[in-house]
């Protein structure tokens, strides 16, 4: 393990920086937009570019890493990612937002996608659960800590999409300066979404509903908390509760979906975050900020989790050779998820008021544990012996690393449907 780390550890340094822009301008964007008095849905709509060319991207960053290898690619994608913000900072418009939040998705898949299949050349089966559990806490820890960087400055002005930049194009520094050789060309998949679902129908599901929730979660849960404080400082304090919660939870939910069947812990998670969920959405208007603030922590603890136990659900259930093809279709449907969930709970919350957005990831929730509950009481669980382990599994928590092979994706697609 220590020797891996070592390998990795320039790759790991700079995923910390970039990923500290992408907290920083992922409250940014949203907190700047709604000074600007862009309307809720359309706010919601330019959340929702983001996640469309995140999938995008992960369709296709492997014909660029193909093409010209790891480094390059990252250099490249870091370069474009680290242009966007400025150019958000300069001009407020709502369609130029939508154009440029589509390229920051896009870039961030591709380099998720170089990040992860470079971890995965490096790691072994026997250390590549703890190298991608060390990923995925740098990962949540450094978003909360750019969160927590909208405090500098004023969202009004450039400063806070200038530190973005800086802080995207840093991350580049320590990866080219590396030692540690490129991985060889990733492996090639193809798409499958029919035998998805024929694996495991709750698992499948509930990475969709993930989607949902999560995407709208990061696109409008600043608008929610500053319509509901007037105070953009809290709206930082809230979207970090969420994200602190959830690193918090991510692993006990994990290992006692090891000891207990992982459906039965799916459904008592989705009901923990739809319940939550509603009370903050009745009682939001009325409460004070710090149980807010806490409520925040626990939907998150509850919601975040809900895809990595999906994903050891569905690996349980498939043979090893599926494993990319699983982890592939399981982001996908997470990506498409998140393209739609924006633009629905924007459009709730316009109806509703900003507990709408509440209204919505409760809705999803609940609805999604009594799927996963159901189910859970039809089939056995699985024996012991044949689960796959949550550490291992917990590196499709966000992961891009499975590389597509994008003439047929479309071919899948139609298969499936």
């Amino acid at each position: 393990m220590k020797r891996t780390l070592t390998k990795v550890a320039a790759l790991l340094f700079g995923v910390a920086i970039l990923l500290t822009g992408q907290g920083l301008q992922g409250t940014l964007i949203p907190t700047r937009a709604s000074l600007e008095n862009f309307s809720t849905v359309t706010i919601g709509l330019i959340g929702a570019t983001y996640f469309l060319g995140f999938t995008i991207g992960c369709l296709r960053g492997g014909v660029l890493l193909r093409s010209v290898e790891h480094v390059r690619v990252f250099a490249a994608m870091t370069a474009a990612a680290s242009v966007t913000p400025l150019v958000l900072g300069l001009w407020a418009d709502p369609w130029l937002w939508a154009v440029l939040r589509f390229l920051t998705g896009f870039c961030f898949a591709v380099l998720y996608v170089v990040i992860e299949s470079w971890l995965n050349g490096c790691t072994s089966n026997e250390n590549r659960g703890g190298v991608f559990s060390i990923y995925v806490f740098i990962t949540l820890t450094v978003m909360a800590l750019g969160q927590m960087m909208m405090l500098l400055y004023d969202p009004r002005e450039l400063e806070l999409f200038v530190v973005t930049s800086i802080l995207v194009s840093s991350a580049l520094i320590p990866v080219v300066l590396s030692r540690s050789d490129a991985p060889e060309k990733p492996l090639v998949v193809h798409l499958n979404l029919r035998r998805l679902f024929e694996i495991s129908p709750s698992g499948a599901t509930s990475c969709f509903a993930a989607g949902l929730t999560n995407g709208s979660f990061w696109a409008i849960s600043a608008i929610f908390a500053l319509q509901l404080t007037g105070n953009i400082d809290s709206a930082a304090w809230y979207m970090t509760s969420g994200v602190v919660g959830g690193a918090i939870f991510q692993w006990p939910l994990g290992l006692l979906s090891d000891r207990l069947d992982r459906r039965r812990v799916l459904a008592v998670t989705a009901l923990g975050a739809g319940l939550v969920g509603t009370a903050i959405a009745i009682a939001g208007t009325s409460m004070p900020e710090y149980a807010l603030m806490l409520l925040g922590a626990l939907w998150g603890g509850m919601a975040f989790p809900l895809y990595s136990i999906a994903v050891a659900l569905t690996n349980d259930r498939a043979n090893h050779d599926e494993y990319v093809q699983v982890s592939s279709g399981l982001l996908l449907l997470y990506g498409v998820g998140a393209v739609a969930g924006p633009l629905l709970a924007a459009l709730t919350m316009g109806a509703m008021g900003p507990g709408g957005l509440y209204v919505f990831s409760g809705t999803v929730h609940l609805v999604l544990f009594g799927y996963v509950g159901i189910r859970a009481l039809q089939r056995l669980p699985i024996p012991t012996e044949q689960r796959s382990d949550f550490g291992d599994a917990l590196k499709s928590t966000q992961t891009a690393s499975a590389v597509y092979e994008t003439n047929d994706v479309n071919e899948e697609l139609s298969d499936f449907t």
